[in-house]
C-alpha cells in the first residue's frame, strides 16, 4: 500500500512537473544547443571546408572572369553542403561546432561569392547603384541563415521560409552559365540589376518554399526511378544551362506562387474525395 502510494505521488509529481508523458519531444537542436557537442569530427568538417574552398575559388576566379568555372565551383559546394549535413546526421556526429562552421561557409559560398559573380559580370557596369545591389544579396543572405539556424527544430521541416540560400546561389550561377560567351548590354545589366534585388528580398521574405526532406525515393518502384534519372541526364548533356537556369528560376517561383496552386491543389483533392465518397 505504501509502495503504491508513493508510486501515485511520483506519477503525479511528473505529470506537475511537465516530465511525464505530455511533456513535448525535445527537438534535436534544443538538446545541441543546451548540451552542446564540442568536438570536431573529420569527416563533416573537410566537406564543409571543401564547401568554403569551393566559395573561395569561385571568387577567384570570377576576378579573373571565368565565369563558367566559377559557376561550377558553386554548384560543387552546393553538392557539398548537402552531403556534410547527411554525413552529420548518419554518423552522429553533428555538434555545435559544425553548425556554426557550415553556416560561416554558407555565407561566403552562397552570399559572397554569387554576389561578386554577379557584380564582375554584369553590374560593374550600372554604377555604384550596382555595388550596393551585390551588397543587399550579401547581407540578405546572411540574414536568411541567421533566421534558420534560431528556428531551425522549430519551424515545418517540410517548408523553408524564404528562399534558401543554395538556390539563390543556383540562380546566379545559372544565369552565368546562360550568359556564357554573350555580351551583356547596358539593359541586360539594368535587368540582371532587378533581378538581384529580387532574389535578395526573397531570401527573407516569408515565402514557403519546399524541402523535399519528407521525399523518399526508397519507396518509388526502381523503374521509375531509373526513367526519371535517364531523362534528366539527357536533358542536362543537350541543355545544361537552360535546363539549371530553368530549374531554379522554377523553384525562386514557387513560393510567391504557392498559395494560388496549394489553393487549387487543395479544391482538386476535394473534389476527388466528394466523388470517391459518392461512390
Amino acid at each position: 500500500m505504501g509502495s503504491a502510494a508513493v508510486g501515485g505521488a511520483e506519477v503525479r509529481r511528473r505529470h506537475q512537473s511537465g516530465d511525464g508523458a505530455r511533456h513535448p519531444r525535445r527537438r534535436r537542436w534544443q538538446e545541441l544547443r543546451e548540451h552542446p557537442r564540442r568536438g570536431i569530427f573529420l569527416l563533416p568538417s573537410l566537406l564543409t571546408t571543401g564547401n568554403l574552398f569551393c566559395g573561395f575559388l569561385a571568387i577567384v576566379l570570377s576576378a579573373q572572369a571565368r565565369f563558367v568555372e566559377a559557376a561550377v565551383a558553386v554548384f560543387v559546394g552546393m553538392v557539398l553542403d548537402i552531403l556534410d549535413g547527411k554525413v552529420a546526421r548518419l554518423t552522429q556526429t553533428t555538434t555545435q561546432f559544425g553548425v556554426e562552421f557550415d553556416s560561416l561557409a554558407d555565407v561566403v559560398s552562397f552570399c559572397v561569392a554569387p554576389a561578386f559573380m554577379l557584380y564582375a559580370l554584369a553590374l560593374s557596369r550600372a554604377g555604384r547603384v550596382a555595388w550596393l545591389g551585390a551588397f543587399l544579396f550579401v547581407i540578405c543572405g546572411a540574414l536568411r541563415l541567421a533566421r534558420f539556424n534560431v528556428h531551425q527544430g522549430v519551424t515545418d521541416r517540410r517548408y523553408f521560409v524564404g528562399l534558401p540560400t543554395p538556390a539563390a546561389a543556383g540562380v546566379v550561377a545559372s544565369t552565368a552559365l546562360l550568359l556564357e560567351g554573350v555580351e551583356i548590354t547596358r539593359w541586360q545589366a539594368a535587368a540582371i540589376s532587378v533581378g538581384t534585388v529580387v532574389v535578395a528580398l526573397l531570401m527573407v521574405s516569408t515565402f514557403r518554399y519546399y524541402s523535399f526532406k519528407e521525399v523518399d525515393f526508397a519507396r518509388r518502384k526502381p523503374s521509375q526511378v531509373l526513367v526519371l534519372v535517364v531523362l534528366g541526364v539527357l536533358i542536362v548533356a543537350t541543355h545544361p544551362q537552360w535546363f539549371l537556369f530553368s530549374l531554379f528560376s522554377l523553384y525562386l517561383l514557387s513560393g510567391p506562387t504557392r498559395p494560388v496552386w496549394a489553393r487549387r491543389l487543395d479544391q482538386v483533392q476535394a473534389i476527388e474525395k466528394g466523388t470517391r465518397d459518392a461512390h
